[in-house]
């Protein structure tokens, strides 16, 4: 599509140069040979200059006020890291093998996320399609990338990305992301997008030095918030989205912690992205999704049928949904797991009934505000559930996944349970064979910033410190950053089969039996009830139910008498007794 405003614009002719810098005086471009331009003014702040001849390839940087070489807030790409020039990029030059894709319904999604860099031992885009056979035969539909936009260093999680426009180089060059989520198309999976509104990272931003309209007065947890009442500001941010969806055809994006915008603007900014996703998405006839992060739980969000044609997204992930069970599978009742403490099979029955846990309740954890909106009225499939993913493992000291936290039975539960409830299901990669890599945090950053990243490390886990010393990963370490790559062996392990061969059994059935559903199922308050830790669960559909029985004990308990009639889909037939953590789902007529 043409229309962007930000970044360089390749033409026949050549490239024309754009950059918003209010509170420059004067803009030049400065080549590869260190020649300079002079950029003209366009009026509200806009700088531009044609240059005839010049074609992809080109790096440049801009000079602001004849003292501050600065890399494009819009580079395509940045082969020399976030301090070096940016590069021009010929978005049509990939020729696409998939050309014909056109996506998949969000009722089908089952999502692998994963980290570009630790997915593989070579840690790059072309690396990680020799492993989508593995994401395919295992049942999943979908991967989802943590964040590629170019960070400072050569390892980051990503939530510190500066050139929101970059494929960071450390994975590879931009036509090799596309060969990853052409290869994707190729084996049919989408291919989702984590990306990071809500603040730039703290090494290689500069944009408070020409253009300080971006910032808002206030701060998040990792930076200073975006203004998204100044219209360029809001328009960098739609254009972003709409650059990763059109040049490298994802199939949909994960916004990032969007409780942390404080200042969305009006119309939010949040409504106007999913509007201009969703006008991009019937002019191509594409299924493109928008997911959220966002720890209000505000239902308003969130329509996965109409969606972007009424400003709203698909669905969000499910926070509690994790936060119940970790509690259940584990007994930890730190930091936001005491929220969840208290009547833990009720709790996940409201999930598996309404949605969220919170939906308006007053938080502990959050200083006992209010917390969340009714969330029963929407679809099941407004929920992304997850039992584990990047941050609920790396925000721990020592990264550990629940395979060395809980028992083996009760986690095969959850997984039979997550895996063929309506919501969506996530899993980290390695998760589906039970990996016991773990991810810890890591980043690269220098000089005094990573001693500050190294100083809040230990406030944050000042308990694990004193306990375990040393053996607290540093996360400057390039030593933490390699104990992260996933150890394929584990996969070919007996206990590895084993667990693979559950998930890959638990989505063939959630694909023939429960997606053909979805697309008119409905929650069932009246269905769902709690008998100590025996859950029942239903979900209504115009021609049948879904139906689950799950006693989450280590106790057998008595099979209720009214036990579900319908067909059974896993588990087996019904006996009289219900073994310890045991999960029964069946199909009925209506």
């Amino acid at each position: 599509m043409s229309g962007f405003r930000f970044g360089p614009e390749l033409s026949a002719e050549g490239v024309t140069f754009r950059l918003w810098a209010p509170a420059a005086k004067s803009v030049e471009v400065v080549d590869d040979r260190d020649r300079l331009l002079r950029m003209q003014a366009q009026g509200e702040g806009w700088y531009a200059v044609a240059v005839a001849g010049a074609g992809k390839g080109v790096r440049y940087r801009f000079r602001i006020n004849g003292v501050l070489d600065v890399p494009d807030p819009a580079s395509p790409f940045q082969p020399d890291d976030v301090g070096g020039p940016s590069e021009v990029v010929d978005h049509d030059w990939y020729v696409w093998r998939a050309d014909g894709w056109r996506g998949r319904p969000w009722e089908e999604t089952a999502i692998l996320e994963l980290h570009v860099g630790t997915f593989t031992p070579e840690g790059t885009f072309r690396a990680a399609v020799a492993r989508l056979d593995h994401v395919v035969t295992a049942g999943f539909t979908a991967i989802e990338l943590m964040p590629v936009a170019d960070f400072a260093g050569r390892r980051n999680w990503g939530y510190d990305g500066v050139l929101l426009y970059a494929p960071d180089s450390a994975y590879g060059r931009p036509d090799d992301l596309r060969a990853l989520v052409d290869a994707a198309h190729q084996r049919g999976l989408m291919v989702f997008l984590d990306v990071v509104y809500n603040h730039f990272g703290p090494e290689g931003n500069f944009l408070s030095r020409y253009a300080p309209g971006f910032f808002a007065p206030a701060s998040t947890p990792w930076g200073q918030a975006i203004d998204y009442r100044v219209p360029q500001v809001r328009a960098f941010a739609i254009e972003n989205a709409l650059h990763w969806l059109d040049r490298y055809r994802f199939d949909g994006l994960r916004l990032d912690a969007v409780h942390a915008i404080t200042e969305r603007g009006e119309p939010s900014v949040l409504a106007e992205m999913s509007r201009a996703v969703g006008a991009f998405a019937a002019r191509t006839g594409r299924h493109i999704h928008l997911m959220l992060e966002n720890d209000d739980n505000a239902a308003q969000l969130l329509d996965p049928r109409a969606a972007t044609s009424a400003g709203k997204f698909r669905a969000q992930w499910n926070d509690d949904f994790h936060h119940a069970w970790h509690v259940l599978l584990t007994g930890e009742t730190h930091g936001y797991y005491r929220d969840h403490v208290e009547a833990l099979p009720v709790r996940i029955a409201r999930m598996l009934a309404a949605g969220f846990d919170y939906q308006g309740e007053r938080s502990d954890h959050r200083g006992g505000r209010p917390r969340g909106e009714p969330s029963a009225a929407l679809s099941p499939i407004a929920f992304v559930d997850f039992l584990q993913n990047h941050d609920q493992i790396g925000n721990r000291a020592l990264g550990e996944r629940l395979e060395v936290l809980a028992e083996e039975a009760p986690l095969r539960a959850a997984l039979a349970i997550m895996l063929l409830a309506p919501m969506p299901p996530l899993m980290f990669m390695g998760e589906e064979w039970g990996a016991r890599t773990p991810f810890p945090f890591f980043c690269d950053f220098q000089g005094s910033l990573a001693e500050a990243v190294r100083k809040g490390r230990r406030a944050e886990f000042e308990e694990a410190y004193a306990r375990l010393g040393d053996a607290v990963p540093d996360p400057l370490d390039e030593r933490t950053f390699a104990s992260a790559k996933l150890d394929w062996s584990e996969r070919d392990s007996e206990r590895g089969r084993g667990r693979l061969g559950l998930v890959r059994e638990l989505l063939t059935v959630r694909r023939r039996k429960v997606v053909p559903l979805l697309a008119q199922l409905a929650f069932d308050a009246d269905a769902t009830r709690v008998d100590e830790r025996v859950v029942r669960a239903g979900w209504m559909h115009p021609e049948g139910r879904l139906e689950l029985l799950a006693n989450l004990s280590d106790a057998p308990v008595r099979a209720p008498d009214d036990r579900p009639a319908g067909a059974p889909l896993f588990g087996g037939e019904l006996g009289e007794t219900l073994p310890p953590w045991s999960v029964f789902w069946s199909i009925g007529t209506a």
